[in-house]
């Protein structure tokens, strides 16, 4: 399985050759897409820990105010996909630049789990502000809305854990 494994990273190296080639030998592609790479993390992190942080404010606010920071979580959305669109567009000719390098490396795996768990977490704290957004205060009752804000707590919490372990796991990813 190890063979084979090795085996499809030296063919894929071989198929990319080409990027690879271009992306040594150019200055401006290399930069461009680091740069590409650090700007989504800046700004799909940079929002969605502002997101995290209007959700942690709640913990004590009225249904009205939790409501109107829902509002705002909502609007964060579309600049978060934007950024991790930049993110993974990047991240794949960052990857395909070196493949065998990174494919053998448990820190680029980790960091790929990493994301991956980042993705699970903003679906649940998707869907769970989609179960709130859907009742109207009046029909949440005072139980369901301290668990369904506190499902939002964890996935905040998880989610601020989740971008900080990313991008330790890139920084030593990218000096090892």
């Amino acid at each position: 399985m190890i063979l084979s494994y090795t085996t499809g990273l030296h063919s894929l190296a071989d198929f990319l050759k080409p990027w690879q080639s271009l992306f040594s030998n150019s200055k401006v592609i290399s930069d461009g897409t680091t740069f590409l790479h650090l700007a989504g993390v800046l700004f799909a992190g940079g929002f969605a820990i502002a997101a995290d942080r209007a959700i942690l404010r709640g913990r004590g606010a009225s249904s009205g105010e939790r409501a109107r920071l829902l509002g705002e979580i909502k609007d964060i959305h579309p600049p978060v996909l934007i950024g991790l669109g930049v993110l993974f567009g990047s991240g794949v000719l960052l990857a395909t630049s070196d493949v065998e390098t990174f494919g053998k490396s448990p820190v680029f795996l980790i960091k790929m789990t990493l994301v991956a768990l980042l993705l699970v977490n903003g679906i649940v704290l998707e869907r769970t502000e989609k179960a709130f957004r859907n009742h109207s205060p009046s029909d949440v009752d005072v139980v369901n809305e301290q668990l369904l804000w506190g499902k939002l707590r964890r996935t905040a919490v998880a989610s601020i854990t989740l971008w900080t372990s990313i991008v330790l796991a890139g920084t030593i990813l990218v000096n090892s």
